[in-house]
């Protein structure tokens, strides 16, 4: 029975690995934006060490333990387990740096020196301890430093979108909150199984589970829920744009308008930011509607979306 599930989850883990990785090169080639570059190297990062650091665990776990002696396999597990850390902090430094560009910040050199440094001294450190008998349970305190981890920098990547630095982040204000909450959320989620995890096999496959789906969100969400970016629309000098508002005959103040709400703004905010009245936009947004043949805000972001691609 659990062989069956074995089976099916990693099928389900590689499912959402390619979709992810996929979705998120679609979104760069289109978009062309360094924020989108990080989200690859995120998801790259984070799902190689899904698969070697805690697929791998599972492997040398059920499969290896047949085959060699509890006291070697549980060293093999240990030395395993802290070369697949790396790949996590790598993952996690590219997060920060996709948070940082979405909420308008710049990340240099300098924080990424200090990131590095620090993470891996701790981790050459706890290497250290455990292969000198430190710790009565080796398997237990690396489980403990990925909970930690997880949580700490995944709360101030969700931070950093949340609080943004005014008339630079990235996406839009509704947007934006769905990115902190999605960050915040699915870290926590993945975690809590392993407060519980005594070696169940029942508890390893749902924490793998939320780990692969969880990392995989962010990929499906800019790509078919979010109303924003940039990366829907990227201007109106956009050559894509341009040939879309030529194809319907869309007038100079009718491209604003689009653009606007491509951007995710709100009839009063596009009034505001135009200098127009609202019922100026309302007459503008219906004439678009009935020129493009669509009936509502997404139908329309599709639709330039859909143009963008030919």
């Amino acid at each position: 029975m659990f062989k069956i599930l074995y089976y099916l989850v990693f099928i389900l883990s590689v499912a959402l690995t390619s979709a992810g990785i996929v979705l998120v090169s679609r979104l760069r080639s289109r978009h062309k934006q360094d924020v989108f570059s990080s989200l690859l190297y995120f998801q790259v990062f984070i799902f190689t060490f899904g698969f070697y650091g805690i697929w791998g665990q599972v492997f040398i776990k059920y499969i290896l333990s047949n085959y060699i002696s509890p006291e070697v396999l549980l060293r093999f597990s240990n030395i395993a387990l802290l070369m697949g850390l790396p790949f996590l902090i790598f993952a996690l430094l590219m997060l920060l740096r996709f948070s940082a560009g979405v909420s308008g910040r710049r990340f240099g050199n300098r924080p990424v020196i200090l990131f590095l440094a620090g993470n891996f001294s701790i981790l050459i450190l706890l290497a250290y301890l455990i292969e000198n008998k430190h710790f009565e349970n080796p398997a237990h305190t690396i489980l403990f430093y990925f909970i930690l981890m997880s949580i700490i920098w995944n709360l101030l990547a969700s931070f950093l979108i949340h609080f943004p630095v005014k008339g630079r982040d990235l996406v839009h204000e509704h947007d934006r909150k769905i990115i902190s909450f999605i960050i915040s959320v699915t870290a926590t989620l993945y975690c809590i199984p392993l407060f519980f995890y005594d070696d169940q096999i029942w508890l390893a496959l749902i924490f793998i589970l939320l780990f692969f789906t969880g990392n995989a969100i962010l990929p499906v969400y800019f790509n078919y829920g979010t109303l924003v970016p940039a990366a829907s629309c990227e201007g109106e000098e956009d050559p894509s744009f341009t040939g879309f508002c030529g194809k319907f005959e869309i007038s100079p103040r009718e491209s604003q308008i689009v653009h606007e709400i491509c951007n995710g703004l709100s009839n009063k905010e596009i009034a505001d930011k135009l200098f127009i009245s609202l019922q100026t936009v309302k007459d503008h947004t219906h004439r678009i509607y009935i020129k493009t043949n669509v009936r509502s805000r997404v139908q329309l972001i599709n639709l330039v979306k859909e143009e963008a691609k030919e």
